[in-house]
């Protein structure tokens, strides 16, 4: 082999030992956000049953609303200030 040939094939090496390295740590870094995306995938799949079976998010509804339809107001007011809350808050952080 000549020089140039083996100084190609020393940096190649020190590159896939770099390479390797970094996979390792992102692999590392990466678990931190596990739990994260696990918690995505169930509300995905929370998501994806739900639309599978649409009579049991009307059964639920009709209950709540035959059974407490003061509470029922009560959250839906609740969740109309949080919306609000929630867009004004995200037009703050845009500017």
């Amino acid at each position: 082999m000549t020089s140039r040939a083996i100084e190609l094939a020393l940096k190649k090496q020190r590159l896939q030992f770099k390479s390797d390295l970094l996979r390792d740590q992102w692999r590392a870094h990466a678990r931190g956000l596990a739990p994260v995306f696990g918690a995505a995938d169930r509300v995905r799949a929370g998501v994806a049953w739900l639309r599978r079976h649409p009579e049991a998010l009307v059964g639920v509804g009709v209950a709540v609303v035959v059974a407490r339809p003061r509470t029922v107001w009560r959250w839906l007011k609740r969740g109309v200030v949080a919306w609000q809350f929630w867009r004004r808050g995200q037009e703050w952080l845009v500017r």
